[in-house]
């Protein structure tokens, strides 16, 4: 008896990748014009546009004309979009961001007549285990997967939620090649029986790929192919219908995140790649849930502004687009949609004080700006600008004499017992002390701090060490004391890589890092390194507002297992986090850098990862090209960096806490 294959017909869409967004979306209008023709002649059953709403609107915006034929085909369940607005990744996201994802996808695909949801992640790299909550919260309870996954069977309960393994990927184009019929049979019927391992008598395979479109004679094809099968029969048909088909085959559990490379790339250098573009999409939704949040507190309606400037972001979070695996010009349209992102937020934030709402945020500390400095205050800088108050007055424009000094100002909320001491080698309080001593910075006599580079043979979706050389490290050359006040003192720590501005607040357990320096060097990767007591073997990290805990061999080498045959990706110690991360006691939060490694003793952080190519077909790390070898000139980070983190001692019980005080919340 012949096993059942159900063949569903897909485009995976990615908006910006080795193109940029308007040369996909000229294609785009190609290809969806192609389908709709092939759907309104019955050519082809159906069609699934790759589980995301956003590339349907670049489409419609230039073909108006087929919004009707598209809603009709929806009620007809022949063409299925949603849940997403896009396909982003979830590692390097928040989960207000995600969240505000399937809120905006599922309205649109409602609005277009589109009721039923699968949670289709067809190639982000790897998955996180937070994605099921997300689902459950909107009502979807199927979930289609691929990267990460492992050893784990066609079906399976991800985190509760029925999920289907897309064994063999999203990606097949044999029909769409000149291969003889015979010859794609033959190659089908490897893929079914690499597929049938894994499943049941009711098998799932996908047609299509990164930007194709349907073959016109597909139905032709497989009646022909179906010829040439002695175990399989295929019928073109949906993603729904073969849940339906394997609705009792949800039998084995997995509790976690699906992050295994044995048998799918799951390309984590993309954590690290292009950090510029972490920090702008970590600094942009920071911002923008607090334009949020203060609109609603102040019950003043900045809805439409607030999901223009969302839909911003979850187009610069497609996972080409964060991961920085495209080109240089598709980067520099991101940081042009991040700039709008910021204007917007921080306007309404603007534009509601001006009209005298108050905009106080949790923290001992707090930040203002005043033409005037106020008592009690201590000056953290000063600029020449027009105050706020003038600035957002629509009856009247500011003119030269308006411009005045205003000063960034640092003032105490809440009085603490407590004092600062600072001198070239020492910066401490009641709670805090660093140390400079014998080329390192030490935490509390307890962790060890210092600077790391080395080379980078790999690309941007995998770093590849040089076996043959070892990580400088950094010597400290000399210290200074910055400033010293009664709410913060600074001491500069200047080394052979960079300077180093180590602050320190009054009646904080966290010190502050701010590093600033001219890259010069390429194909480079740059960490801090913490050197804690005992080998780590465990971390906790901000995995969608949650933690996340990891387990780790701090013994495994990378340079010991780089792969010698094809199709292989080297497993490694790096990991993706958020803001956090926490081990043995201490705690690391950043501002956009997204990407630690374990080795030893050493909890390590990712400060810049320079690349000059999107895919490097000799990449050490993985035998098998990822992407196009499209050279790179963005892609190195040369000139200007700029670094942020906080580290402490405290209990992973206060994570939360430490990271509202260097991320103030409204209260």
């Amino acid at each position: 008896m012949k096993k059942r294959v159900i063949a569903y017909l897909h485009t995976h869409w990615d908006l910006e990748w080795y193109r940029e967004f308007e040369v996909f979306r000229l294609r785009l209008i190609r290809v969806i014009d192609d389908v709709l023709e092939l759907l309104e002649a019955g050519e082809i059953p159906s069609f699934y546009f790759d589980g995301q709403v956003c590339a349907l609107l670049d489409y419609l915006e230039f073909r108006p004309e087929k919004e009707p034929l598209i809603r009709q085909l929806i009620k007809e369940k022949r063409f299925f979009i949603g849940p997403f607005y896009t396909l982003v990744d979830e590692f390097l996201i928040d989960k207000n961001t995600f969240y505000k994802n399937l809120e905006i996808g599922i309205k649109i695909s409602k609005d277009f007549g589109c009721e039923d949801f699968i949670g289709y992640l067809a190639d982000t790299f790897g998955h996180s285990r937070n994605v099921s909550k997300a689902f459950k919260y909107f009502g979807i309870d199927k979930c289609m997967v691929w990267r990460g996954v492992g050893d784990l069977p066609s079906e399976f309960v991800f985190n509760g939620i029925n999920t289907v393994n897309l064994i063999r990927g999203y990606f097949n184009d044999i029909f769409t090649t000149n291969k003889s019929l015979e010859e794609k049979a033959q190659f089908v019927k490897k893929e079914l029986d690499l597929i049938a391992e894994k499943s049941g008598n009711t098998i799932l395979m996908a047609i299509g790929g990164d930007h194709l479109g349907i073959p016109k004679d597909i139905n032709h094809q497989i009646q022909e192919v179906n010829k040439y099968l002695s175990d399989y029969e295929i019928e073109l048909s949906n993603p729904f219908e073969y849940f339906k088909a394997v609705k009792y085959e949800f039998k084995e559990k997995f509790d976690g995140e699906l992050r295994d490379n044995s048998k799918t790339f799951i390309l984590p250098g993309s954590y690290s790649a292009r950090r510029d573009l972490k920090q702008l999409r970590n600094k942009c939704s920071y911002k923008l849930k607090l334009a949020e949040d203060f609109s609603k507190k102040c019950n003043v309606d900045y809805s439409k502004p607030i999901e223009y400037a969302y839909k911003l972001l979850l187009r610069n979070n497609a996972h080409d687009g964060i991961c920085g695996c495209s080109t240089d010009d598709t980067h520099k349209d991101n940081i042009s949609r991040y700039r709008k992102i910021l204007q917007i937020s921080e306007t309404i934030i603007e534009e509601l004080k001006s009209r005298g709402f108050k905009f106080s945020l949790s923290g001992n500390m707090e930040i203002c700006k005043s033409p005037i400095v106020i008592k009690d205050t201590e000056i953290l800088s000063k600029e020449t600008y027009v105050d706020s108050q003038l600035l957002y007055d629509t009856q009247k424009v500011p003119v030269t004499e308006d411009f005045s000094t205003i000063y960034t100002l640092l003032k105490e909320k809440i009085p603490t017992n407590d004092t600062l001491t600072i001198n070239k080698n020492i910066i401490s309080n009641k709670f805090v002390k660093l140390e400079v001593k014998e080329n390192n910075l030490i935490i509390n006599a307890k962790y060890k701090v210092y600077f790391t580079r080395q080379k980078d043979l790999g690309d941007s979706y995998n770093f590849a060490p040089d076996i043959k050389s070892k990580p400088e490290i950094a010597k400290i050359l000399d210290t200074k004391i910055k400033t010293t006040g009664k709410y913060r003192c600074t001491l500069e720590v200047k080394t052979n890589f960079f300077s180093v501005e180590i602050s320190l607040n009054k009646g904080s357990e966290l010190l502050n890092f701010k590093i600033k320096w001219t890259n010069r060097y390429k194909n480079k990767l740059w960490q801090v390194r913490f050197e804690l007591e005992n080998p780590v073997e465990k971390t906790y990290s901000e995995d969608m507002n949650e933690l996340v805990e990891r387990k780790f061999n701090p013994n495994y080498d990378m340079k010991k297992h780089l792969p010698k045959q094809k199709g292989i990706e080297v497993t490694t110690n790096f990991a993706p986090m958020q803001r956090f991360v926490w081990a043995q006691g201490l705690g690391i939060i950043t501002k956009g850098l997204t990407e630690y490694e374990v080795y030893k003793n050493c909890l390590n952080i990712t400060l810049l990862r320079s690349v000059g190519i999107i895919s490097n077909p000799k990449n050490p790390a993985r035998s098998t090209p990822a992407g196009p070898p499209i050279r790179l000139y963005d892609g190195q980070l040369l000139g200007k960096n700029e670094v942020e983190f906080s580290t402490g001692e405290f209990p992973i019980e206060q994570w939360n806490s430490k990271i509202i005080e260097i991320y103030p919340i409204l209260e």
